[in-house]
């Protein structure tokens, strides 16, 4: 055997026992790997049916959400017309306070003539009455004044307090 021979047979050897040494782990990593497998397998055994419920909530969703959309739709028409009430509503409040105010203006001008003119009535007819009340003590003072100067004249020019 020849240096050659011999230094194939170590290079043999050690190569031997580098594979001899990596079994091991590759052993062990394949026992991991059939683990991740199996792990892997079930995993996707439970989430098939989980998948499927998921569908069927999504699906449950979209109609729901359709639902909604429509009596969203439905809602939104509603707030149409209210607001085209409203606006109708509004035109009327207007019209109805304008025509008030005519009203007012038209009624008031005669009111206030009437008013003025029974001020006037009343008052004229106070100022009458005043009038007469005082022509009335007049009248009385200057009876009074001449019964007295006929007293004095029937009992001799005496004094009032004087008697025969």
């Amino acid at each position: 055997m020849d240096f050659g021979q011999a230094a194939a047979l170590v290079a043999a050897g050690a190569f031997l026992m580098l594979v001899i040494v990596l079994a091991v782990p590759i052993l062990r990593l394949r026992h991991t790997v059939d683990a991740a497998t199996k792990m892997i397998t079930d995993l996707n055994e439970q989430t098939s049916p989980l998948l499927s419920d998921v569908n069927v909530t999504v699906r449950n969703v979209n109609t729901a959400l359709e639902q909604v959309q429509t009596s969203l739709d439905g809602v939104n028409l509603q707030l149409a017309k209210v607001d085209t009430m409203t606006s109708h509503a509004q035109n009327v409040t207007a019209n109805v306070a304008n025509l008030a105010t005519v009203v007012s203006a038209a009624a008031a001008n005669p009111l206030v003539k009437v008013a003025a003119f029974g001020f006037g009535v009343r008052r004229a007819a106070s100022a009458r009455r005043h009038a007469e009340n005082e022509r009335e003590v007049r009248d009385t003072i200057k009876q009074q004044r001449r019964a007295a100067k006929r007293a004095n004249r029937n009992s001799g020019g005496r004094g009032a307090g004087e008697q025969a």
